[in-house]
């Protein structure tokens, strides 16, 4: 199944002072309120059904219809606006130790959203006021005002704190400039590019005057990376020899290579890297939904004679390069030097095809689902 829609972000320069006054505003600003509030009582859930083995599939899921009461003292009614889907999750259907927990059986998934309050039993909240939470993967929720962090996008489509304004953006920014340790005159290797996380790092490195090469699969998303300023781009879908390919498109080699997919891009990025290279690991899509062990890297011993240091990072150990991003961000975007691209499914039971659309390179962008 196709997506739903492809959204262009194109900013104009009015845009561009929105975001800049949004961008640096902080996302617990004064927010919006309502006259009357409307309590929920009936919304859908999504649940995980089965654990899968190899990609996930439609049966791995199912809708609940579950019954809101009015919060408790402390609590906040949300109706969710926006849920992302990404493709950490996929290890969160496993029963297994992570650095996130399994998603239980018969239970609610949960991931990213942006909502609106419907009913607050606090003081801190008031019905009208857009909220981010964890609390996706349904259409609403009660849920401790604690749990909760209070919106004011001023101008920004809300759905952008879920992207390039949120944690992938920042995930970007973080493994880019402190894992990778950026430098000038520094040679750029993106794996994924025109994913979510991919985009942003592509558009980071080219703000700060680096050549970048990115990798992505198909004829649209290599014309997408080409129109942002990518100066080279690998459609692996249609290259015989990954390796050949990033030999010619960087002959004097990377100095950074930011991966989001593993497997045979790892493995060129190794044969392609110079003396003191900086790997930052921050994903591998590519053995996500692998039914037996993969073979690791077969020349990884390179590391040792280029010096190479590559280390993995998870975004929440990095939260405090946030305010920095922001405002980052707004500079980049002022200038028209950062733009980025949704993949937009509508509707809550479209959420599992969203899901499994990651894994087989169906989004350009972020994936989001559009709750209302």
């Amino acid at each position: 199944m196709r997506p739903a829609a492809y959204q262009v972000m194109a900013l104009d320069a009015t845009r561009r002072g929105e975001l800049n006054s949004c961008l640096n505003a902080s996302a617990g600003a004064a927010s919006r309120s309502r006259e009357r509030e409307t309590h929920m009582t009936m919304v859908r859930e999504i649940h995980l059904k089965s654990r899968p083995s190899g990609l996930p599939t439609a049966d791995n899921f199912e809708i609940a219809h579950v019954e809101l009461p009015a919060p408790a003292p402390g609590q906040v009614q949300v109706r969710n606006l926006w849920m992302t889907v990404d493709p950490y999750m996929r290890g969160r259907m496993n029963d297994v130790k992570s650095y996130a927990p399994p998603f239980q059986l018969g239970r609610a998934m949960d991931g990213g959203a942006i909502g609106e309050v419907t009913v607050s039993n606090d003081p801190a909240f008031k019905a009208g006021d857009l909220v981010q939470s964890g609390f996706g993967w349904r259409e609403g929720f009660n849920a401790p005002a604690g749990a909760l962090q209070k919106l004011d996008p001023r101008g920004l489509p809300v759905q952008a704190f879920l992207g390039a304004a949120g944690m992938p953006g920042l995930t970007a920014y973080a493994g880019l400039l402190k894992i990778a340790a950026l430098k000038d005159g520094d040679v750029v290797f993106v794996s994924g590019a025109a994913g979510a996380v991919g985009a942003m790092v592509c558009q980071i490195a080219k703000a700060k005057g680096h050549t970048v090469i990115g990798s992505a699969g198909g004829a649209e998303k290599v014309a997408w990376l080409k129109s942002i300023g990518v100066d080279e781009v690998i459609d692996y879908k249609a290259e015989p020899d990954l390796n050949a390919a990033l030999a010619a498109a960087a002959p004097g080699g990377i100095d950074v290579y930011f991966d989001n997919v593993g497997g045979a891009h790892l493995e060129a990025a190794l044969n392609s890297a110079k003396l003191f290279a900086r790997f930052a690991i921050c994903g591998m899509i590519s053995i996500y939904n692998a039914i037996r062990r993969e073979p690791g890297p077969s020349n990884l011993a390179q590391i040792i004679g280029k010096n190479i240091r590559m280390e993995g990072f998870i975004v929440s150990h990095h939260f405090s390069m946030m305010p920095q991003f922001i405002a980052d961000l707004s500079q980049w975007v002022a200038e028209g030097k950062v733009t980025w691209k949704e993949t937009v499914f509508e509707g809550i039971d479209q959420a599992p095809e969203a899901f499994i659309g990651l894994f087989k390179g169906e989004n350009m962008g972020k994936m989001l689902v559009k709750l209302t």
